[in-house]
Parts: C-alpha cells; structure tokens; sequence
C-alpha cells in the first residue's frame, strides 16, 4: 500500500514540475511516507527526523512533510516537531502538490488529515482521480505495477491501527481498475499485483475478486497477474481459486496471513477463525490450484500468550510449509483494542526469542523447498541489477548479476545483460538458499 502510494505521490510532484534527487542535503522537499502498523516504523520516522533537523539548520527553507498513517493518526501532535511543515493523511495525499507548493511559498506549516476518518466518503472522486496520476514508469521494478483494488478495513482485528487510519472497507469499481490496467499495459507494464487490506473480500455490486481477475486477464500485455493481501475466511474464497487454477495469467502465489495457531490468542486478536480452519481453507487452496506457493504472517508475543500457545504456532507453520513467513513482535499500538483492554504480559526479551525461534523453524522449510527447483528451469520477470551487483559488478562471462522473480514469487540471482529489465528469463537453478535461488540464463 505505501510503496503504491509512494509512487502516485512521486508521479503527481512529477506532474507538478517538481524533480526526484537523489540526496536529501540537496532538496528543496522531502517527504516521508509512514506506517504505523508496528511501533518500530514509527521509531524509525522520529529518528530520520532528527537526521533531517541538522540539515535544516543550514537549510531552513527545506519544507519536510511527513505523509501516511502516521500523520492520520498523531495529526497535529507531529506539527510540535519544529523540522515538520506539512503533516498529510493518506486520504489527502491528492492534495500533495498542493500543499507542497504553498509550503515553499508562503513559508506556513500545515496539516491535513481526516477528522473522522471512519466516515470517510465510500465515493471519493478525487482519491478516484488520483489512482491515475501514475504512468506504470517505475525505475525500481520496470515492467511491474501496483494496482489499488480497495481501500481501508473494516476487521478491527484487536492488535491493528489500519482502520483507524485508512478508513472503512471501500472497493473501486471494476471499470475503473480496468481502465487503469489497461493504460499501464500501453506503458509497458507486464506484472499487476491488486491490492487491499483485505484484497479477497472485494466487492462492487456484483463483482468479486474472481471476477476483477478474469477480466484484467483479458488485457493484452499483462502477463502475470498477483493480489495481496487474503485473509482467511469463505467468502468468496473457492470463486477465486477456481479462477487461479483456470487463468494461466494469475500467479501460483498466496499471501494469506495466520497471525498465531492458537485459538485462545486468535480469539483474543478477534481474527474470526480457528487454527483448524485455516488449515483448511490453505489444504482447499492447494487442492484446487496445485502447485500453489503460500506464504503467511505471525505475530509473537501478543497479549497473554503462553510457550503453549506460541508452540502452537511452531508446529501450525511446520504442518503449512510455507513459501516463506513474515514474523513480527507484538507491540501495542495507540487507539487499538489490545492497546486499551489487554496488558502486554509478554517480555520483550522472550518476544524475541520466539521470534528468532519461528524465523529459524521456517527457514529450515524454505531451504527444503527451495532444493525441491535445483535443476530445474523456471521463469523470472527480471527487476534489475542485484543488490550485490555493485560488489561484484561483472560475472564470468563480462555480465551484472542480476535479480527477478518467480510466479510463484522465489527470488532468483543470475548473471546477464541489464537490458534484461523488465523482461522475462528462462533461468535454470543451480544452487539454493532458504530465501534465495542462484541460477544460469538459459538461450
């Protein structure tokens, strides 16, 4: 969502005559897109703060704007930050430019953000309008897009923020997000991924998510198609994995968050299903769409879970054997349920174990998938140049290693010309690691 985000924010300051630098010593505006999911994010965006404080004591004119969820949710209590000048919620990022441009020129500090943010309008036209702005161009990952197939929450999982700073569960309409497609395919894009906070739950009069991915399958130029992210629940559920086995386009891959294995903190978190019926639906997923790649969320350490509930969780992620795992430690978030009616019972330090534990479990898993492709050939769509390509600038053969991945979204590193990026590569895996595949390109 915020890289999605990020992008249209870049692409409307494009349009406004602005230009992206690359230092921050050297602008004339930087803007810092927040989460506020975990307190670690918001942790991080106080210290970048602080490093740009010093730069605006040489630089006073610098206007730096603090935008996203962080500044729907602490608003106006970011302004008594002296380096802040302009404070912007995610539902008024259109106006971005905007506030922009009369920063620098009337030298005010502002904010906007959304009073109440549960009543925001289901029928937006300017947020509507502003999905547009982006061209496709994304000198990251060429030839990939993020597509936003709705907007905001209404779960309350206990222990989450994003209803409180995204707003009620709005879906776009098809149409829409068709024309949107469409245009990005003119501009070259091959990879769409859909999103929402709760992507499988879409839904616009008639049309649900199979539906939207039946008809972006139809666009010419889109190759593979992707959505993240699913919550487990029926609804709607063997509509779309029925479309994912029979549509060659949709990717092999699901992203669908457990959060623990334990009942008794599943409930707690109010996530709306046991550790059994997840399972499940996952053993229904893969029974429909063979071969599919999962991977999940864990959060440790919530509100009173015991070594019993956290080793419920262990064994959930040994019976899944997922793709890969995101695993997070709990921390209470301002304004939320948990926040206000449980205590946070469990020791950062044991957090910490239980974190290192799970990763370790799940590492072992992926390592024994990933040796499952040794030899085999896959197909990437190519990123660029790898992050060691700097290192190690030129393999045997005179090229740059360079990164892509898999439909079923594994990480694959091979020497090869940069012109590469943003196309597709038949590349046959010669070597693994838990999260990473090496390989050779092939014709």
């Amino acid at each position: 969502m915020n890289k999605l985000d990020s992008a249209l924010v870049t692409a409307a300051l494009k349009g406004g005559g602005f230009e992206i630098i690359n230092l921050e010593k050297d602008a004339d505006v930087v803007l810092i897109n927040t989460c506020s999911v975990r307190e670690h994010a918001e942790q991080r965006v106080l210290s970048h703060l602080g490093f740009l404080k010093h730069i605006k004591e040489s630089k006073p004119n610098m206007v730096v704007g603090v935008i996203g969820c962080m500044a729907q949710r602490l608003g106006a209590e970011l302004l008594k930050n002296k380096t802040v000048d302009i404070v912007c919620g995610p539902a008024q990022i259109p106006q971005i430019t905007e506030l922009v441009t009369k920063a620098l020129q009337e030298k005010k500090r502002t904010i906007s953000v959304t009073e109440k943010i549960r009543q925001l309008s289901p029928e937006d036209e300017t947020l509507e309008e502003f999905e547009m702005v982006s061209d496709g161009d994304d000198s990251q990952l060429p030839a990939q897009a993020y597509v936003r197939a709705m907007r905001g929450c209404n779960n309350f999982c206990s222990y989450c923020i994003v209803p409180y700073v995204r707003g009620p569960e709005v879906s776009r309409p098809p149409a829409a997000i068709i024309e949107q497609v469409k245009r990005l395919a003119g501009n070259g894009v091959k990879l769409v991924t859909l999103l929402g906070q709760m992507v499988n739950a879409y839904k616009y009069d008639t049309y649900c998510l199979a539906d939207l991915l039946r008809m972006v399958s139809e666009i010419d130029g889109i190759e593979w198609i992707r959505f993240v992210t699913s919550y487990p629940t029926e609804e709607y559920y063997e509509q779309i994995l029925k479309a994912m086995a029979d549509l060659p386009k949709v990717c092999h891959y699901l992203h669908m968050p457990a959060q623990s294995g334990s009942d008794k903190i599943l409930k707690a978190m109010n996530r709306n299903y046991t550790a059994g019926k997840y399972l499940e639906l996952i053993e229904k997923a893969r029974e429909i769409v063979p071969g599919l790649a999962i991977s999940g969320d864990f959060m440790v350490g919530f509100s009173g879970e015991t070594e019993e509930d956290f080793e419920k969780t262990v064994s959930l992620v040994e019976k899944m054997r997922y793709k890969n795992c995101f695993v997070f430690k709990y921390s209470p978030r301002p304004g939320t349920a948990a926040e206000k009616r449980l205590q946070d019972t469990v020791p950062e330090e044991v957090k910490r174990e239980r974190n290192i534990k799970l990763l370790a479990v799940q590492e072992k898993i992926s390592d024994e998938l990933a040796k499952e492709i040794l030899e085999t050939e896959v197909k990437v769509l190519v990123e660029g140049l790898s992050k060691k390509a700097g290192v190690n600038p030129c393999g045997e053969k005179g090229y740059p290693q360079l990164v892509g991945r898999t439909a079923e979204d594994w990480i694959v590193v091979f020497d090869g010309p940069i012109n590469l990026a943003g196309e597709f590569a038949k590349v046959k895996i010669t070597k693994t690691s838990p999260l990473t595949l090496f390989g050779e390109i092939q014709g």
